[in-house]
């Protein structure tokens, strides 16, 4: 990880096409604003983890499918 210390209205560039800057500085937060194309995905950290939790669960095996299928025909009867 590379730590670098950053005044309000400074920046970091990343790979020549992404600019971090600190916008602001209060107490306990720092408001950053960033400058990337529209291809690269921005996520804050506790969404990418809920999306990845998400996707986990979304995928769901064919054997399970067909059993709830099963179950709910059998229901019918």
């Amino acid at each position: 990880m590379l730590v670098i210390t950053r005044k309000s209205d400074e920046s970091i560039t990343i790979a020549d096409n992404v600019e971090i800057t600190v916008l602001e500085i209060s107490k306990d937060k720092v408001k950053i604003g960033i400058n990337a194309p529209k291809e690269v995905k921005i996520y804050r950290s506790e969404l990418k983890t809920l999306r990845q939790t998400n996707e986990q669960a979304a995928q769901v095996s064919e054997t399970a499918i067909k059993q709830l299928l099963n179950a709910h025909k059998q229901e019918g009867n």
